[in-house]
């Protein structure tokens, strides 16, 4: 089967080992080289209790367009830390250049495409708090640095 290329990141459908920690829908489709290496440290690590890609949805304000959105957030783990306490995540994987104000360049077109994105995420990110904590849970944006990329 040909796929036709839409993004300049690895992408594909993810098959993990310990297939009954999972919950979700299938196929498991990761979007980055981020996203699958984290999928791989869930699918093999004994603390991850389960996770999810794509399973849990957050209504947040568009503040782009002042409409209700739909946020699909990357990842939801329980995991048992340390302690042996059973805790529960909402997880975002974006590069790290993604999770700051963008950097004035020469290039409006880009700078504004990419100030949109961030004010975007932030309301996103916002509204995921907001939910997880409403959960019981937590929410983490992870990037590269976390991940050891």
């Amino acid at each position: 089967m040909n796929r036709k290329r839409t993004s300049k990141f690895k992408q594909g459908i993810f098959n993990p080992v310990n297939k009954d920690k999972y919950k979700g829908s299938s196929p498991i489709l990761y979007r980055s080289s981020y996203e699958i290496k984290f999928m791989r440290w869930c699918d093999h690590n004994p603390a991850i209790l389960t996770w999810g890609s794509e399973s849990v949805i957050v209504p947040y304000q568009n503040p782009l367009t002042q409409r209700v959105s739909r946020y699909f957030v990357d990842f939801n783990i329980t995991l048992k830390n340390k302690n042996g306490e059973t805790k529960k995540y909402l997880i975002e994987i974006k590069p790290s250049v993604q999770t700051v104000p963008p950097i004035p360049t020469k290039n409006t077109r880009s700078l504004l495409r990419r100030q949109a994105e961030y004010v975007k995420n932030r309301a996103k990110w916002e509204a995921a708090t907001q939910f997880a904590t409403k959960k019981g849970s937590e929410f983490v944006v992870l990037t590269e640095k976390h991940l050891g990329l």
